[in-house]
């Protein structure tokens, strides 16, 4: 018989339950004021413990448990965090994903996991149910929400309190699986990462450890996970309305309303989200005073925002810039002081963007660009001579606890991904960078977004950093036109509201003769709105711009 097993860093949170039941874990909207903001509910820590132990148990008893892959499509709630809770403390396999990444590729990712059990709203059921040839191992469906037509027990059935205690289980080893994550695909194919027990138990240190182990008390969550690791650390999380798919859309003036009223201490989003904040405390100042630090991850935050935002923020308030993926998180951090003491000035003139040093415990490398497999350290040695091709800028590998080791699907992504030393899996990160003398990296873009000229190789963040500071520019993004090794560099731009093109694009044609690595440009296309990725909506989607450019050129002929 297999001994029942559990996350032993939720003895973390039980211990909070313990100690203050009745403080807030999740602050939720329901709702609205007369005013137009947010109502928001409460619920505490002995609530929630109570309710994922009733989730646990009634899981137990329909056969859910130790390494079941349990496919959770559940909005960001105290639901998804009861339910990811429950998951966790009877050893079964979360397996999460960004609905937002369309239904197809959703649907096709679901299926390579093959799952057991399938937790879900009213919708991601329907889908379930339609598509039913794919899910034909589900043997448990709980409905979040309303059951349609479909069968099977809904949470609210379940009920927010077990009928026994729980039962002795005993921690999972750190090498088991614990959790299963895709990647967006915004960058290439959708990948499921495993997570495993060690994986996160070493991020929830990590996280605490970024924050100078000070506890995070008040956090505004937009990001599901980070509230699952705040939680662990005994925080306030507090949940702003938002649609997943959409963070870009989240109303600023409900995110100011959120730190004010529960006096916030710590938050964590994309430029998405930051960028709007900037514009609506420019415009509508106001003082929040318990707001100490800012997170930024997702995509490269603009430098000028990182400025704005530490100029309407208290003196002492820190801003992070974070770095970090579905396999690695985090990966890196700075805070604003350090990078605009000089290195905001080396990024304008090409030295692509600082990301700061390794997270605690975690390795960083630079190995020479290629895109065939790289088995072993041993190859990495005998292809290092190319990195003089591309100025010392190679592609990132990172190796630590938190570091995912391996894929679950595709197989065939560990042989493109993974670089074996020994006992120690690097991370292929497929992000190009260069790291200084003081050990801090410097990211320079997407290795699938390269452009290959005849000249040789260029690197998009790099390049667009130099462009990005002329008056008029919202921001820009370097495509390649033709095939690799030949390509023809376009600089695709997306102008400041009321700026003039024909101005700008003469600026631009200036900037571009005064630096080395962007005079071969000649092109300055304007887009009406870049493509976003569906996560953090601020990773720009080039492969699709590339398509558009090389139109656009097309129709200049």
């Amino acid at each position: 018989m297999t001994t029942s097993t559990y996350w032993q860093p939720i003895d973390r949170f039980r211990a909070f339950a313990r100690a203050e039941p009745d403080r807030a874990a999740v602050i939720f909207p329901a709702g609205r004021n007369p005013d137009g903001l947010p109502s928001y509910r409460t619920i505490t820590y002995r609530e929630l413990d109570q309710w994922s132990d009733a989730i646990a148990e009634r899981l137990a008893a329909a056969r859910v448990g130790n390494g079941t892959r349990t496919i959770v499509l559940v909005l960001p709630s105290p639901e998804l965090y009861a339910v990811m809770f429950g998951l966790l403390k009877i050893g079964a396999v979360p397996v999460v994903i960004d609905p937002g990444m369309g239904v197809r590729k959703m649907l096709r990712c679901l299926r390579a996991v093959d799952a057991e059990a399938f937790i879900g709203i009213p919708q991601a059921q329907a889908l379930r149910v339609l598509f039913r040839r794919g899910f034909r191992r589900i043997r448990t469906a709980v409905t979040v929400g309303r059951r349609w037509f479909w069968g099977g027990a809904t949470l609210r059935d379940w009920g927010t309190s077990p009928a026994a205690a729980a039962p002795v289980r005993k921690p999972a080893a750190d090498s088991d699986l614990l959790l299963i994550g895709f990647t967006t695909g915004s960058t290439g194919p959708a990948k499921a990462v495993e997570m495993t027990h060690g994986n996160l138990a070493a991020m929830v240190e990590q996280v605490h450890a970024a924050r100078g182990h000070i506890a995070p008390d008040t956090s505004l969550i937009t990001l599901p996970l980070v509230g699952i690791l705040d939680l662990l650390l005994g925080a306030r999380c507090v949940l702003p309305p938002l649609i997943p798919s959409r963070v870009g859309s989240t109303d600023p003036a409900h995110v100011v309303d959120a730190i004010d009223r529960f006096g916030v201490r710590t938050m964590f989003a994309s430029p998405a989200v930051l960028i709007p904040l900037l514009h609506h405390l420019e415009q509508h100042p106001k003082e929040l005073e318990t707001l100490d630090s800012i997170y930024s991850g997702g995509a490269p935050v603009p430098d000028w925002c990182i400025a704005g935002l530490r100029a309407v923020l208290r003196e002492d308030a820190q801003v992070y810039a974070g770095y970090g993926s579905t396999e690695a998180l985090p990966m890196s951090t700075i805070e604003s002081r350090e990078l605009f003491d000089g290195l905001v000035a080396r990024t304008h003139r090409g030295a692509g963007t600082c990301i700061g040093r390794p997270a605690d415990r975690v390795r960083a490398r630079i190995v020479a660009i290629t895109d065939d497999p790289i088995p072993t350290w041993q190859r990495v040695e005998a292809i290092a001579g190319e990195l003089e091709k591309s100025r010392g800028i190679g592609e990132l590998v990172v190796s630590g606890p938190n570091v995912s080791s391996r894929y679950f699907w595709p197989k065939q992504a560990n042989a493109q991904g993974k670089i074996v030393d020994g006992a120690v899996i690097w991370h292929r990160t497929g992000d190009l960078a260069w790291i200084d003398e003081r050990g801090r990296i410097w990211f320079c873009g997407r290795k699938s977004q390269r452009v290959v000229t005849a000249d040789g190789p260029m690197f998009t963040v790099q390049v667009e950093q130099i462009f990005n500071t002329v008056a008029g520019i919202a921001r820009t993004a370097l495509v390649g036109v033709g095939e690799r090794g030949t390509q023809r560099p376009v600089l695709c731009v997306e102008l400041a509201a009321g700026a003039d093109a024909v101005t700008v694009e003469s600026a631009l044609r200036a900037r571009a003769a005064e630096s080395e690595l962007t005079r071969a440009i000649t092109d300055f296309p304007v887009h009406p709105k870049f493509p976003v990725d569906i996560r953090h909506n601020a990773k720009i989607g080039r492969e699709q711009l590339s398509i558009w450019a090389s139109k656009q050129l097309e129709a200049m002929r």
